[in-house]
Formats: C-alpha cells, structure tokens, sequence
C-alpha cells in the first residue's frame, strides 16, 4: 500500500507539473495581450509598460516560468492579473459552489442511475426494464442546458405565475450561512446534473449486472439457498460496480470544469465561471490555479478508484 501510495503522489506530480508547462506554453503562444486588457483601449505606451511590469510580463518567458514554479513548489499560486487578488482566495471563494453542486449531484445520480440498472438487470425484458431503458435513452440524449432550461421554465417561471416560490430561479446561498435556502437554491440545478448523467450509470449498471448474474457463483449461491435479495446485493452488485465506479472516478474528477454549463443556467458562482471568466480576460495565474485544481481532482479521484477496486475484488492487490 504503500509503495503503491509513493508512486500515484509521484505519478501526480509530474501530470499537474505537465498540465501547468503545457497551459503556460499555449497561453504565451496564442496571441494576447493582459496589459491591454486591464489598461484599457485609450492606454498610452507608458501605461502599458507599466502594467506590464507590475505584472511581470515584461520579464523573458523561461525566467517567468522558473519563477512561477518557484511559486507553487511553495503553495503560491500567485495574484489575479485583473484584481490583484490571491488566486487561492478566488479558488477558495468558488470551490464550495461547484462542490456543493457536483458532490449533491453525484449522490443523486448513483442513487438513481444504480438502482435504475439493477431494477431494469434483474426483470430483463419486462416493463420495468423497458422503463428504465427508456428513461436512460431520454436523459442521455438531452442537452444539460436545455433540461435546465425546461426546469427553470416549469418549476420557476410556472410556479412563480401561480404565486408558489419554492424554486429559487439562480443564486447560491452558503451552507453555513442558511442550509435550507442551500437546499433549495441547489435542488434544480442537482436535478439537471444528476438526470443527464444517471443515464450513463443506469446503462453501464444494467449491462454489468447482466453480465455476472449469468456467472457460476451466482448460480451456486442460489444452489446454496442465499435469499434473491442477498444475492442481488452482495454478490451480484458488488461484482458488477467496477465500471461504475470507473465512470465516477471520471466524473467527480471532472467536476471542476464539468459544472459550466449547469452554473451558467442556474446563475451559480462556482469554478465553472470562473474558468470562462478567467479564459475571458486572459488571467493567467487564475487560469493555471484551475488546472492545478482540475488535475489534482482527476488524479485524486483516480486512487480512490484504485483503492474501491481492492474493497469490491479481492482478487485485485495493490503493490
């Protein structure tokens, strides 16, 4: 476990390293120009060297990169281009936002995309799994920005016509500040993200589910007298995880900039505007402190796979 360990932080350490030289490289080789931005059109030559300064970018470019990796080896990711503020403080102010809305979601997806998939594998070719086929079908093909859209038009607009205001229409309000109001500015959105992906977990549970019921040791567990449910569950279920849980690595790794267009329908704060905020206004330091952030998720998110695939095979060891 151990080695196993020392080898996925190392394994980290080179992809967020690779990621950040390569979005470095791109930014510095795309035409641009951040001075111009924050000074403004009407900005004389004296006032765009400057801020040029100030911000560092009249400095050669290997001496910028060895300088912002100094930075982080430390922790420090540096300061906004457009504001001056510490990146990890914007970083800090969004991620509760598009946490919230990702980790709110997932749960919801499982528990509907799961339980979907084992009820439609169990009954194959009845009603129920003609339902839950049809079901994946339809959410799989929708746009999640249009599904948002459809909610906003049915459970905000309709409703707030007829006098009812339960759904609020966008904004966030923080868990510690008023949980109720955090639920309920968090159910629409939790729904659209959660609907649009369950559909992919309701046709990957169902096909591996179909795949182990036909195994050996299904069979002989029934021979043995284990009850159906016991069956389903404990033997069926956990053997038929693995690529669940190989696509929830996939998506929870995803998170930071997977929410973008669920943020932008329902008006959230969260990362996901900020990458196109940051994108926008050519905020380097921003846009490099989402990519340590986004491939830190997605190489986090790729050991925990790891380690749930030793929990559900024992055959599976970890050296």
């Amino acid at each position: 476990m151990a080695r196993f360990l020392v080898r996925r932080i190392a394994f980290a350490v080179v992809v967020i390293w690779a990621a950040v030289t390569i979005v470095f490289i791109l930014y510095f080789v795309a035409p641009h120009d951040p001075a111009r931005l924050i000074a403004g059109r009407q900005a004389t030559a004296q006032t765009l060297a400057d801020v040029r300064h100030r911000l560092g970018l009249d400095q050669p470019i290997l001496h910028q990169y060895v300088s912002f990796l100094g930075r982080l080896v430390h922790g420090n990711l540096g300061y906004s281009y457009v504001n001056s503020e510490p990146v990890t403080t914007i970083i800090g102010q969004d991620l509760p936002v598009s946490a919230s809305l990702g980790l709110g979601a997932a749960g919801i997806w499982l528990l509907i995309g799961v339980g979907s998939g084992v009820l439609g594998a169990v009954r194959p070719r009845s009603l129920a799994d003609r339902a839950t086929t049809g079901f994946a079908l339809f959410f799989y093909s929708m746009p999640t920005f249009l599904l948002g859209e459809l909610f906003l038009l049915v459970l905000f607009f309709r409703l707030h016509l007829l006098g009812i205001d339960f759904f609020p229409g966008s904004g966030y309000v923080g868990i510690t500040q008023d949980p109720y109001q955090w639920l309920v500015h968090l159910i629409l959105p939790w729904l659209t993200l959660a609907l649009v992906l369950s559909a992919t977990y309701t046709r990957l549970t169902r096909a591996s589910m179909l795949d182990v019921m036909g195994e050996d040791y299904i069979r002989t567990a029934r021979a043995k007298g284990i009850g159906e449910r016991r069956v389903i569950l404990r033997h069926g279920l956990r053997a038929a995880l693995a690529p669940v849980v190989t696509q929830l690595g996939v998506d929870i790794g995803q998170l930071v900039g997977g929410v973008i267009v669920t943020e932008t329908v329902f008006g959230l704060p969260g990362l996901g505007q900020q990458v196109i905020n940051s994108i926008t206004r050519q905020d380097l330091p921003v846009i490099i402190g989402l990519v340590v952030l986004a491939s830190a998720f997605v190489v986090t998110a790729s050991v925990v796979v790891d380690l749930f695939y030793a929990v559900l095979d024992p055959r599976v060891r970890l050296s």
